[in-house]
């Protein structure tokens, strides 16, 4: 599901701009590319903190994208590359996941959980 390059971006710091709409209103939160967790192939663990909203939002459509990239690596024609994911979420507050990413992450009060249905390098 992840290309090379895609695992080579979560490897530099950018920002993840993560996208939810409900109720004909979209709302955007970010977070650090360093927070991604890749599990079981096509599944993104992010810790969450707050992101109240974006829970709200995804309790009544779990549809979500998400954007991020790294100046530091290649695109296409030159330095500097991004991708856009779209998929469905949800939040965790027990199970494997949610115990290994407490470890890694204290902070979190819930694990945002987002099966990726498309990855397109975007430059």
């Amino acid at each position: 599901m992840f290309t090379e390059k895609f695992l080579e971006v979560l490897n530099h710091e950018g920002v993840v701009s993560i996208v939810t709409c409900a109720n004909n209103e979209a709302h955007v939160v970010n977070t650090w590319n360093s927070y991604l967790v890749i599990v079981e192939g096509n599944k993104i663990l992010i810790p969450a903190a707050a992101m109240i909203k974006t829970e709200e939002n995804i309790n009544v459509n779990p549809n979500v994208k998400l954007t991020l990239g790294s100046k530091e690596v290649m695109g296409h024609a030159y330095m500097g590359t991004g991708f856009s994911l779209e998929g469905t979420a949800k939040f965790l507050r027990e199970g494997k996941h949610f115990e290994h990413m407490k470890e890694r992450y204290s902070f979190l009060t819930r694990v945002l959980e987002i099966t990726v249905n498309s990855c397109k390098q975007t430059l």
